[in-house]
């Protein structure tokens, strides 16, 4: 009996003892991690996908720090000029997941524009025009306008002879991947592009405008391989857009002359 007695004791005063670390040790603490604040940064402007974050779109919040996850970002240093991996929406914690330090593969050609080259795209109005939904990123192409101008004529403009393409875009606005491994017809089908994004410069940019509002455009392959050969042909197309540039001048300056000599002879 007394050494039932002793063992009922002893789970008693454990008993209280744990209740008072309980009660004086860990709750407190418990208290404290629930009350503590903590500063992160958070979407005050809603940000797509890809788009550069910029000081306007985040805030600084203060927060409860318990169960708080641990990629959160805390400083705005660290979220600022990075590009979002994800649709970021007003009111979403930055999480580094969610940022990226370079931009996306699907939009990287974007940021690549020095200034002196620009992206535009033109529509592919019909399966046949837009080679058969063959074309790739990096594929050298030509433009054939076809029912172009006031005789209706079928011309290879010089300024767009050699063309490179920088994104195959879908019409739910993904840019399409080509893939040999796909097998479902159905997913083909759906994946077909409807528009083309071509890096130019402002003549040739200015000639697209106009051909895809007056003409039915079609595009042929010239190349697909390296970008070493690829920039071959687009070397090639400058000299040719420099040229055709130098016999305008050359015939305007030859129209002056005589004019000028006609009207000296006038004179005379």
């Amino acid at each position: 009996m007394k050494n039932l007695f002793k063992n009922r004791t002893i789970v008693g005063l454990s008993a209280i003892v744990l209740s008072l670390i309980i009660c004086f040790g860990v709750t407190p603490l418990y208290n404290n991690a629930l009350q503590s604040k903590v500063k992160i940064v958070r979407i005050s402007k809603d940000v797509p996908k890809g788009e550069i974050i910029s000081a306007d779109k985040v805030e600084i919040i203060e927060v409860g720090g318990y169960n708080l996850p641990k990629e959160v970002i805390k400083n705005k240093e660290n979220a600022v000029g990075k590009y979002a991996a994800a649709d970021l929406s007003k009111g979403d914690y930055i999480l580094s997941s969610k940022i990226s330090n370079s931009p996306l593969a699907e939009n990287k050609y974007l940021y690549s524009l020095d200034g002196n080259s620009q992206a535009i795209s033109i529509t592919i109005k019909s399966f046949a025009a837009g080679l058969s939904g063959k074309l790739q990123t990096g594929d050298i192409i030509s433009i054939i306008a076809s029912d172009y101008g006031e005789f209706r004529e079928t011309v290879i403009p010089k300024e767009l002879q050699y063309v490179k393409v920088l994104a195959v875009t879908t019409s739910e606005g993904a840019d399409r991947v080509y893939n040999q491994k796909q097998t479902n017809e159905k997913d083909k089908e759906q994946e077909l592009p409807s528009t083309i994004t071509l890096l130019v410069n402002r003549t040739q940019a200015k000639l697209l405008a106009d051909l895809e509002q007056k003409s039915k455009i079609h595009v042929s392959l010239i190349y697909r391989g390296s970008e070493e050969n690829s920039q071959k042909f687009l070397d090639e197309q400058k000299k040719l857009i420099n040229d055709n540039k130098d016999s305008s001048t050359g015939n305007m300056s030859n129209t002056d002359n005589s004019v000028s000599q006609g009207a000296s002879t006038n004179e005379q």
